[in-house]
């Protein structure tokens, strides 16, 4: 068997988060013949479906990293990565040499370069493979991932990640693909808010939002945001960006400590996150981003 026969083989693959984005992966993973167990957990979406696809579940992690080739992360953030992979009970009491983490959530990239330090150290590997698009995307296998870490590690890993993804960008070494995703998601989220903003203005200046809208993008405010907030202002509907306001501020907190770190000018990202922050006071961290519009008005 060649080198790449054996990469495209099935994998015992094993998911710790299956939200969302996480449930789509699940999906596309055991559509695409790899043996797959996911981690039980009260913020999993329902599961069933997957199972009688046939997925498999353990109920802690432990036991999920000793059986299988590959484990993927999908958790909300930083805390989260850190306890599963260095906690008491956490991946890395069990993990076998040569197992790949893959991790595909939003995280610090100091904190990922000490978790992958951990997992090195117990002989695995680790790249960092944060995914930007939505959960729609995620449902038909056509996640964009940047990609931090060793080449060779993600070439052996292209096979698994393809049935998810529709891009996949090597970004550089260790910790560099959660830094493209923070800097990603402050772009994505900061255009959105400055939009929700802006609706708000015009609302108090008798701009009519179809009339907000099409002048947008008509012009300079045409783009991928745009068509994003446009429902939100014509129907009222939050289907075209289901982000929370609670994740978007956790992610523009996440750039802010990293832009600091770096010495590097952050004043527009405190702004955002200082909407955000208001809009979590008035509706709570589960509204979407979108209801920004509201919460300014």
């Amino acid at each position: 068997m060649t080198t790449t026969e054996q990469q495209q083989a099935p994998r015992k693959v094993g998911l710790v988060g299956v939200g969302l984005m996480g449930h789509g992966i699940a999906s596309n993973i055991v559509k695409h013949g790899h043996q797959l167990t996911v981690l039980e957990h009260a913020g999993n979406q329902p599961i069933d479906g997957l199972l009688k696809a046939g997925a498999t579940s353990v109920k802690d992690v432990a036991t999920l990293a000793a059986q299988v080739d590959v484990l993927i992360l999908c958790v909300t953030g930083t805390p989260q990565v850190e306890a599963v992979m260095l906690g008491d009970s956490g991946a890395l009491t069990t993990l076998r040499p040569g197992t790949v983490v893959i991790d595909c959530s939003t995280a610090v990239p100091a904190s990922t370069a000490k978790v992958a330090e951990a997992v090195s150290a117990k002989g695995g590997k680790f790249i960092d493979a944060p995914m930007t698009r939505t959960a729609k995307e995620a449902a038909e296998g056509r996640l964009n991932l940047l990609v931090g870490g060793d080449e060779q590690v993600l070439a052996s890993c292209l096979p698994l990640l393809r049935c998810f993804a529709e891009n996949i960008t090597h970004v550089g070494g260790i910790g560099a693909g959660h830094a493209m995703k923070l800097l990603h998601n402050f772009v994505s989220l900061g255009t959105v808010a400055l939009l929700c903003e802006a609706a708000a203005c015009a609302e108090r200046a008798g701009v009519k939002p179809d009339v907000f809208v099409d002048v947008l993008a008509k012009g300079g405010g045409n783009g991928v945001a745009l068509e994003r907030v446009k429902p939100k202002l014509l129907t009222g509907s939050t289907d075209s960006l289901k982000f929370s306001m609670a994740n978007a501020k956790k992610d523009l907190g996440y750039y802010n400590d990293m832009a600091e770190q770096s010495s590097s000018s952050h004043g527009i990202a405190q702004a955002v996150d200082a909407l955000l922050t208001h809009g979590v006071e008035k509706f709570g961290g589960d509204r979407m981003v979108l209801d920004l519009v509201e919460a300014l008005r």
